[in-house]
């Protein structure tokens, strides 16, 4: 999936370095990934290398870059992720928006282009979304992309709403 109709999703390079540190050392984006701390430039410089590793598998998965078609603008970033959880191996739609951009429905268009992508092109029979229980917002983009709550999980520490769809 390279675009959807306002967005193009283009793999990161090391040029996308200071957008992706304007998302982790945003402490309302960051209050719902992982612990919540932001991030320094050497923790955001080493999470954008994992992003771009996953690229040469050639397996369609990872995190891509959302850029505005009209003006090249990006907006934040979203993919498909595989994931473990409580040793399961599942493929997650994940998706943030640079706080400048919430609300006027980015995630949910990148989400949903994911899941799409995820079903049509990669095959794929199920996908989820692991979500803070405190995150409306981020529940509302799973639910407008067909996913319904299954059940509370814990991850990478922290207790979490696992929402998934099925084909």
């Amino acid at each position: 999936m390279h675009e959807t109709p306002r967005l193009i999703m283009r793999e990161y390079t090391m040029n996308d370095l200071n957008f992706l540190m304007s998302m982790t050392s945003d402490p309302e984006t960051m209050r719902y990934i992982g612990d919540g701390s932001i991030l320094d430039e050497a923790q955001t410089k080493e999470r954008l290398e994992r992003y771009m590793s996953r690229y040469s598998a050639g397996e369609g998965l990872g995190l891509r870059l959302a850029v505005r078609k009209e003006d090249g603008v990006p907006v934040g970033h979203a993919g498909l992720i595989p994931q473990i959880i409580e040793g399961t191996p599942e493929t997650e739609v994940g998706y943030w928006i640079s706080s400048d951009f919430r609300g006027q429905g980015y995630a949910a268009e990148a989400a949903i282009g994911w899941r799409d992508y995820g079903f049509n092109e990669l095959g794929k029979r199920r996908l989820v979304s692991i979500i803070k229980f405190e995150n409306l917002a981020s529940i509302a983009v799973a639910r407008k992309n067909g996913m319904s709550y299954e059940k509370a999980v814990t991850f990478s520490g922290q207790q979490a709403a696992l929402y998934s769809i099925e084909k």
